[in-house]
């Protein structure tokens, strides 16, 4: 029988013997296991989670995109960007994160996971739309999430808070049209609440 629930610790060395050198680090912390692997071995390590018998990841659960470019206040010095995966495995009762990141910073590229899980198509695209990250093999890579005429990724750390452009409806022209962004740039500064027995705390 096997045992339910594999402890963090258990699956961590049940993933590190699964995938050997096609994992660059398999760390553990609070409690989650974290995966990193090699682009050029992302779909063999994505296939052997999914099909090997201590781990069985039958499920995607989440997959998004990340820019490093800002982590830590410039402290990082790897690949600018990552895609990470939230993978569950239902029949062993366990969980782990996957991380790939993308090896060319001007043209994000790494695999899809869409022939492994389908349930990546729409995250794929979503990491697309507001990263810029491609996803080899995808079949239907499209914006998802902003307007067909958007430049940009806006979930890029150097894309403006206000963006480039704004639309609105031209009453003349009779249509909705682009133009530069007027709104005004502005600090954004806390509130700071002062009242005495705020929220009813004394």
């Amino acid at each position: 029988m096997t045992d339910f629930a594999i402890a963090p610790e258990a699956l961590q060395k049940q993933i590190q013997e699964t995938l050997g050198a096609k994992a660059k680090s398999v760390s553990l912390a609070l409690g989650e296991v974290t995966v990193v692997v090699p682009a050029a071995d992302y779909l063999e390590a994505a296939r052997l989670l999914r099909d090997a018998p201590g781990c069985r990841f039958e499920q995607l659960i989440d997959l998004c995109g990340m820019d490093y470019s800002d982590y830590r206040e410039g402290e990082w010095e790897g690949e600018r960007f990552c895609v990470v995966s939230h993978l569950l495995s239902v029949s062993l009762n366990q969980r782990v994160r996957l991380k790939v990141f993308a090896p060319n910073e001007g043209l994000p590229v790494v695999d899809s996971l869409t022939g492994i899980w389908s349930a990546a198509t729409w995250f794929e695209r979503e990491a697309f739309d507001l990263y810029g990250i491609v996803f080899e093999g995808h079949d239907d890579l499209r914006r998802i999430l902003t307007d067909y005429g958007f430049i940009g990724h806006p979930f890029r750390k150097d894309f403006p808070v206000s963006g480039h452009v704004e639309m609105r409806y031209d009453a003349e022209q009779k249509r909705v049209i682009y133009q530069p962004v007027s709104i005004e740039p502005r600090e954004i500064t806390p509130r700071v609440i002062r009242e005495d027995n705020y929220g009813g705390l004394h």
